[in-house]
């Protein structure tokens, strides 16, 4: 392990952000027959986020690149984005894109490797993404390769040395087999910076294919702050969700202190064709610089939540964005973004 770790740390979403980083969905990926709906949710989170920042954009080819051009259909919109070639599995880059760690005069992006969630999906071209932004020149922050597996939805920081995560999916058996938890703590401790580790034991969503991802489950909105998912005693999630919530009850930042908590209510269950629960959360939200995108589900509890994150969140805009046609393949609206913190874009 090389010293130049030591200082850096994780930058919680919150820090100043140049970018915002999606992949592009394609016919080659599983959404080939839902690309008609997928696609302008991706177009609405694009516009959001280029009245604020810039967008770069995964894209296959300049063909798929004049496709996604035409779809935006704004010369205001296209002049904030970045399009970077590559071709990819499927969408999710929160956990296949890059993780910025800062200390107090530079910046490194992390490529961790991406496994597919531990072997359940084909990861070869999500996984080579992030050097290929690198080759391309995107970044002018160091660009490091990682050789241990880490999902960028796997893990929460509250900006001051502490990590949430969740034992479910990084302790899962095909991920990195060759860490006890006492190794994986160490390696987590020396490249995101982080001198305490919160392990969630529960809360796990129906649907959901991660592992228990923690954001789909439990997210910081400022340091001394954690909105988490909740559901009605009748909900299958009601023991697991309640076994959680009293974790996050008792747990302690670096400074010994307990955090404020904010519940959000599970909508009512949505299914798949089959029958099959989808993990819809609406902990699932996205910070960008002045405002916050919230996947919302045509429920009766979306306005409710997104008044209650709108006093969290007094300094942003809460911005709800229908992502029912995202959650048919088992993600939600954070799942499909990763931000570039100010500074790390050539």
């Amino acid at each position: 392990m090389t010293k130049n770790h030591s200082h850096f740390q994780l930058l919680p979403e919150w820090a100043p952000q140049a970018a915002v980083m999606l992949t592009w969905p394609h016919k080659n990926t599983d959404w080939v027959s839902n690309l008609a709906t997928v696609e302008p949710v991706f177009k609405q989170i694009v516009r959001e986020i280029s009245l604020r920042e810039q967008v770069v954009i995964i894209c296959q080819n300049n063909t798929h690149r004049e496709h996604i051009q035409r779809l935006l259909d704004s010369a205001e919109i296209i002049e904030k984005c970045i399009f970077c070639y590559a071709d990819s599995n499927d969408v999710w880059a929160r956990d296949h894109g890059p993780i910025t760690v800062s200390d107090s005069s530079s910046l490194k992006m992390l490529d961790f490797q991406f496994n597919g969630w531990g072997d359940k999906y084909a990861f070869d071209l999500d996984n080579a993404i992030n050097q290929q932004m690198a080759a391309d020149g995107l970044f002018s922050a160091e660009y490091e390769a990682v050789p241990f597996i880490l999902e960028g939805g796997s893990i929460e920081t509250d900006g001051k040395g502490t990590l949430l995560t969740t034992e479910h999916c990084l302790l899962s058996p095909k991920r990195n087999p060759q860490f006890s938890i006492e190794t994986l703590t160490s390696q987590l401790k020396t490249y995101l910076g982080t001198d305490n580790i919160l392990w969630l034991k529960h809360g796990q969503l129906s649907g959901d294919d991660t592992d228990g991802h923690i954001d789909t489950l439990a997210r910081f909105c400022n340091e001394t702050t954690i909105a988490y998912c909740s559901c009605k005693p009748t909900d299958e999630h009601y023991n697991e969700l309640k076994a959680m919530e009293d974790e996050l009850k008792t747990m302690k930042n670096s400074h010994g202190n307990t955090y404020q908590l904010i519940d959000l209510p599970l909508p009512d269950p949505v299914y798949d064709d089959d029958g099959k629960r989808l993990p819809a959360t609406y902990a699932n939200f996205l910070i960008i610089n002045q405002a916050v995108l919230v996947p919302v589900y045509n429920d009766p509890q979306d306005q409710p939540v997104l008044d209650k994150l709108s006093s969290v969140f007094t300094d942003r805009q809460v911005i709800g964005i229908n992502c029912l046609p995202i959650i048919e393949q088992y993600g939600s609206l954070h799942c499909l973004t990763m931000q570039l913190p100010l500074g790390v874009l050539a």
